[in-house]
């Protein structure tokens, strides 16, 4: 009997610490959501084995007050790409792969890409590289590719994957390889393009059965179906008097969004849930694994945090954005998801919004949800 009361009042307890935590995240968030800043969020926290908190709040369609849901949809954009590196770094381990190899090892259409010397209104001065742009370059913004090639319109995701690659490679690189950071979907869809030439398998088949499948990511996807289609949240931009916000749709992309007309992209085509982010956080909070399986070693994991680019440059690695202790990445429509080792958890923001802020404090908005996180759940 008093085991069991003992019980109860730990459940109590337990239950009573959930609750007060979910009102300190949400707190955090709700006055945004007031004061028509942001129309909704959807947040979690976890460490290597658990969720510590999960938290919705405003609403994922604001004319209609539909309240924001805990398994909303969101666009999570250049989040794709620390995804892809990811994925590529199996084959690294596999020994299929270099990060030192040329690019042209395994597309030979880059064979012979030149790099602008001099250019103005008038004139444009080609020369040859001191070295062909390497899988480490595409990897980390370092290649001189640009963000796209101005055959990727009207929107991103109509190209098959070869086509646009192609497309990279009949253009001059803007820079010499490894001396600027120049953010490049170009290099992250080449790298892409490089996983399905090494293993015979459509890149987006390669993620389908190596990583979202295994790792249970099941409403990761570039096709929303049209179940899931119902799940998405509504992307919000400040209105034109900046006195509300209204709603603006994702013009990067072709719709309907499951008509598999629509190409995959990997350097930003993912949609994505807040627990199948979590998910893919914890497998590298726990160096490369979860539930009994390996994804990427410890080595290549290590490649992922380490940086790339030169000091004075965006401090980047493979396909994720570092920032200290932390090492993540951003969407173009304000999602976010933070590693944090020296903490021990994993913090995942997911909001659609873009073209700026309706007022100032909206810039502190993730900031906020990160300081509140940390500071409750950091070990």
């Amino acid at each position: 009997m008093i085991t069991r009361r003992l019980s109860f009042i730990l459940l109590l307890a337990v239950s009573s610490l959930r609750a007060e935590t979910a009102s300190r995240i949400s707190s955090t968030l709700q006055p945004f959501v007031d004061d028509k800043v942001l129309a909704g969020a959807v947040t979690m926290v976890v460490d290597k084995d658990k969720v510590l908190d999960a938290c919705a709040v405003g609403y994922a369609d604001v004319a209609a007050k539909k309240p924001m849901p805990q398994n909303a949809m969101f666009w999570i954009a250049s989040m794709s790409k620390p995804i892809t590196a990811t994925a590529f770094m199996m084959l690294v381990d596999e020994g299929k792969v270099s990060l030192e190899d040329p690019v042209e090892k395994y597309l030979p259409e880059f064979k012979g890409q030149m790099v602008v010397a001099e250019k103005d209104g008038g004139h444009v001065l080609l020369k040859k590289p001191r070295h062909p742009i390497t899988v480490r370059n595409v990897l980390s913004h370092t290649s001189g590719l640009p963000f796209k090639s101005p055959v990727e319109n009207p929107t991103l995701d109509m190209l098959p994957l070869r086509t646009a690659v192609y497309s990279y490679a009949a253009l001059p690189l803007d820079f010499e390889p490894d001396t600027k950071y120049q953010y490049s979907n170009a290099g992250i869809n080449t790298a892409a393009r490089i996983i399905e030439v090494i293993t015979g398998m459509s890149y987006e088949d390669f993620m389908q059965q190596r990583l979202f499948d295994p790792l249970g990511m099941k409403d990761t996807t570039f096709w929303p179906s049209e179940a899931q289609e119902k799940r998405i949240a509504l992307s919000y931009k400040p209105s034109k008097d900046k006195t509300d916000i209204e709603a603006v749709p994702v013009g990067q992309l072709h719709y309907p969004l499951h008509e598999r007309i629509r190409q995959p992209m990997p350097a930003g085509g993912l949609y994505s849930t807040a627990a199948d982010v979590a998910t893919f956080c914890q497998m590298l909070l726990n160096g490369g694994q979860l539930h009994g399986r390996r994804y990427i070693s410890e080595a290549a994991l290590k490649q992922l945090q380490t940086r790339q680019t030169a000091e004075g440059l965006n401090a980047y690695s493979l396909g994720y954005s570092l920032n200290g202790t932390t090492f993540g990445h951003g969407g173009a429509h304000a999602t976010n998801m933070t590693i944090d080792y020296g903490k021990g958890i994993a913090m995942i923001f997911m909001v659609q919004h873009t073209g700026g802020w309706r007022k100032d404090e909206g810039k502190n908005i993730g900031a906020s949800f990160l300081k509140a996180a940390t500071a409750r759940f950091g070990q």
